[in-house]
């Protein structure tokens, strides 16, 4: 299936945009009228006359099931992972997941993507790392270590994609999704969460999604190679 160029306003494509982060973007970029494409394992409940489904796992090798594009101004790969544990219970297979989700499929959703992206005019990528890539925490090793070297990904790309797509990173701290719900399952671990934070509060996902939008959009066309920490001052102040 081919996907012509539209007379809507611009066209994104949302990796994972089903739910958490990738669901609020998704949302806010159909309030500024502009084209979805959601490409994730299941659909979203959101239905929209703007907005397409496309049912992918990133982990498989197979992606003829996605359409041929004849526009892409923007691209977010928003899947993740967040698996805590001490240095000794750490498993090579642990790490080989994480890098499958986080920068794998990544990998495979940019070489989809820039055929297309180099071609129209003023795109952007997105990307997503962790506050603990900056800031060091305990049992963070195998998140950190596939989200650093999602950093990585990121400023290579933007060099070498320049001055046709610009590529940047997101790095938040706990945000308020499905994904982290086993840490902030409580009121108590709410709070605590909270209160290690300068700001005093979590993360909401509409707090991502915004900065995501702003990274796709026009209004950051001077932008590239960032990592732009949404943390609550997690990675930079002590209060």
């Amino acid at each position: 299936m081919v996907l012509s160029k539209s007379v809507f306003m611009k066209t994104y494509v949302v990796f994972g945009g089903s739910r958490g982060i990738g669901a609020s973007l998704v949302s806010a970029l159909l309030k500024d009228s502009h084209r979805v494409i959601n490409v994730s394992r299941k659909a979203s409940e959101v239905e929209h006359q703007n907005l397409s489904f496309y049912s992918l796992d990133v982990l498989d090798d197979e992606w003829n099931s996605l359409p041929e594009m004849q526009e892409i101004h923007g691209l977010a790969y928003c899947p993740g992972s967040i698996d805590l544990k001490p240095l000794r219970r750490v498993m090579v297979k642990d790490m080989e997941e994480a890098m499958d989700i986080n920068l794998y499929g990544a990998l495979k959703a940019v070489q989809w993507a820039y055929p297309v992206m180099r071609k129209t005019a003023n795109s952007a990528i997105v990307l997503f790392s962790t506050v603990a890539v900056t800031q060091g925490m305990p049992f963070h090793s195998v998140v950190a270590s596939a989200k650093g070297a999602v950093e990585g990904f990121t400023k290579s790309l933007a060099a070498e994609f320049a001055p046709k797509v610009r590529v940047n990173c997101i790095a938040p701290s706990l945000t308020d999704t499905e994904l982290a719900g086993d840490l902030l399952r409580d009121d108590k671990r709410r709070e605590a969460s909270a209160d290690r934070h300068p700001l005093k509060r979590i993360g909401q996902r509409e707090d991502i999604a915004h900065a995501a939008q702003y990274l796709l959009g026009e209004e950051s066309s001077w932008v590239t190679g960032q990592v732009l920490h949404v943390d609550g001052g997690m990675s930079s102040v002590r209060v």
